[in-house]
């Protein structure tokens, strides 16, 4: 990557440990808060988890993280990262987000993002 990295861009799966009363996922979150952000996909993922009645609480939550939209650099490097690690678009676009900002990702979703393989990647919590 070659430049200092920014800060960390959360996974929708580290959002959703937090709101399923994880401990470690809040803590991270906690420790971590000024240097947080969170791309579409994530806001997607995680909203369409909740009825409409607990939206409201979790858009407000949300509203909290700066959030990056995509652009056409980001679509032309997940489109290559599709291609070359043959991941899913919704984590092709992450890792792109991610890659563009020069942020961390932040997730334990290792069987696409082995940490060992992407250097901007981040396992914030072992998980049982």
């Amino acid at each position: 990557m070659g430049r200092a990295l920014k800060g960390y861009l959360i996974d929708s799966v580290v959002l959703i440990d937090h709101f399923n009363g994880v401990g470690a996922a809040t803590r991270f979150l906690l420790d971590h808060r000024d240097a947080l952000s969170i791309s579409v996909i994530t806001r997607a993922e995680v909203l369409t988890g909740f009825d409409a009645a607990a939206e409201v609480q979790a858009r407000a939550f949300l509203d909290c993280f700066a959030t990056h939209a995509l652009n056409a650099a980001d679509a032309d490097l997940a489109a290559s990262l599709r291609r070359e690690h043959r991941w899913k678009l919704p984590d092709a676009l992450q890792a792109a987000v991610a890659i563009n900002r020069g942020l961390l990702l932040v997730t334990r979703n290792t069987k696409d993002f082995d940490p060992a393989r992407h250097a901007f990647v981040h396992v914030p919590y072992p998980f049982p």
